[in-house]
């Protein structure tokens, strides 16, 4: 019997039930990612167009760096959009924010491929394109909110594991292969000069296919259902002590001060030691192979391609894994594999013949396959961390402010970098750094497993939630341990 049994009992209307249609919402959660993710990769692969065409300069290295400060408006920009989606996922649920968020990436980013050129309409080009930019980011900030955790909380405790292998990582994967898919049927239709002038236009286009997901949201999927036992909850407590619940009504600075501060900024360290392992692998992969490994054009696309599709399978095998052995061990024994393996497979990878691709693909697969496996806990660790009050602002929030963080390190590495030949030193380098913070945050951290089940029994719904976490002394909640779930 749990430690929390003898809190647990109360009105049975106020249990939440599992939604007649999960696998529409599991659906939803990791295309919704998979779309949004490919909507904010794009620009990657029209670098060059987009620089020539909309911020032009006396050099092509000036216009590229405007191209990827564009890139990087929207990753900061994710944050405040988790913060202020988030809000309203929380107070108005998840399902109706999650069509507003995906509509919102998908337009912006479909808006983008009909800007004028630099040459039509003068600096208003890269002004209007910044600005889809920074709109774009403040959705896909939102897009977490509500992939990031109507999945989970929609399917059957046993594959909630599972499930945030299969969004976190698999949904990154799937978004990176469908990236590179388009660009190949895009670049056969527009070919050369082409593909300058127009194809990079129907790159962006192609970002319509997420905002149609919306569609799909609105008629199909089902309100997270532990969200409707939630307000069920709330309103009872209204209706027993209207005053005593308006002045414990979760804000959006309870994540930041008080009780919830120091989980925060553990959550963040936890994620940013994560997110940069994705950054330093799988994100720098291209360059790596581009500039430093020197591969052919060719075989680059394959090993791009593959290595994507493999994280898919990696990310939900670990995520399956943190349902049957915990979250925090999980995390804890990739983290030290990692340790030692990700530094030493970068080094031989640049060391293997270019035109080997069959040895390029297996290293990178395995450096893919390990850096996002690491991860692929982290989304339902951090759904256990908060109330089911919080959860939107707080998943969303350590979520995209960790990988923020952890995506500014491969400008590091290039910076203390003087020549390409010192690059794989330098990743080597950033690698272990990035794995000794994520093994630290997660070795502090509590064991989380079957804390969604447990319900906000206290006037504040944060109360339980907040002691546990701090103190990491008492073991969670875990209703399945009844049903006999392997753990």
């Amino acid at each position: 019997m749990s430690q929390h049994d003898d809190t647990t009992s109360g009105p049975t209307e106020f249990e939440h039930k599992a939604p007649k249609a999960p696998l529409a919402a599991a659906f939803a959660s990791v295309a919704g990612w998979a779309f949004d993710l490919f909507d904010l990769f794009l620009l990657l692969y029209v670098a060059g167009p987009v620089g020539r065409q909309i911020f032009p300069a006396h050099s092509e290295t000036l216009s590229l760096a405007a191209v990827f400060a564009s890139f990087a408006v929207s990753v900061l920009m994710r944050p405040a959009g988790a913060a202020i989606f988030g809000e309203l996922a929380d107070r108005k649920g998840r399902k109706a924010i999650m069509v507003t968020v995906f509509a919102g990436v998908g337009l912006s980013t479909a808006a983008m491929g009909l800007v004028p050129t630099y040459v039509t309409i003068g600096l208003a080009a890269p002004i209007i394109f910044l600005v889809l930019r920074i709109i774009q980011g403040l959705f896909v900030g939102g897009v977490t909110a509500t992939t990031h955790t109507l999945g989970t909380e929609s399917v059957a405790p046993r594959w909630r594991g599972l499930m945030s292998g299969l969004v976190g990582g698999g949904g990154a994967g799937l978004g990176a292969a469908l990236a590179s898919i388009v660009f190949i049927v895009v670049s056969t239709i527009f070919v050369g000069e082409a593909f300058d002038d127009l194809g990079w236009r129907f790159m962006f286009f192609s970002g319509l296919l997420g905002a149609l997901l919306s569609l799909f949201v609105l008629t199909k999927v089902e309100e997270s259902p532990l969200w409707v036992a939630e307000q069920a909850r709330a309103k009872a407590r209204a209706k027993a002590d209207p005053n005593a619940v308006q002045a414990k009504r979760m804000r959006f600075r309870d994540l930041a001060t008080g009780r919830y501060r120091k989980i925060l900024f553990i959550n963040i360290a936890v994620t940013a030691g994560a997110g940069a392992q994705y950054y330093l692998t799988s994100g720098f992969l291209p360059t790596l192979l581009d500039s430093v490994v020197q591969m052919p054009a060719s075989g680059r696309g394959t090993v791009l391609l593959v290595s994507s599709l493999v994280v898919v399978v990696s990310a939900t095998a670990a995520g399956e894994l943190s349902e049957r052995i915990g979250r925090r061990k999980t995390m804890l024994v990739l983290g030290a594999v990692n340790l030692v393996a990700l530094p030493l497979i970068t080094l031989a990878l640049v060391k293997v013949d270019p035109t080997s691709t069959g040895s390029v693909l297996l290293l990178a697969c395995l450096l893919a396959m390990l850096a996002n496996a690491a991860y692929a806990p982290v989304m339902v660790f951090l759904n256990e961390r908060y109330p089911t009050a919080l959860r939107s602002r707080g998943t969303a929030v350590s979520w995209n402010t960790g990988f923020m963080l952890g995506g500014l390190t491969p400008t590091f590495v290039n910076l203390l970098s003087p020549t390409i030949g010192e690059v794989p030193g330098r990743l080597a380098i950033f690698l272990v750094g990035a794995v000794v913070v994520f093994l630290i945050a997660v070795a502090v951290s509590p064991e989380t497993r079957g804390n969604l089940d447990r319900p906000d029994t206290t006037e504040d719904p944060a109360e339980d939630y907040a002691q546990d976490s701090l103190r990491g002394q008492q073991k969670p909640t875990d209703i399945r341990a009844s049903e006999g779930t392997p753990s």
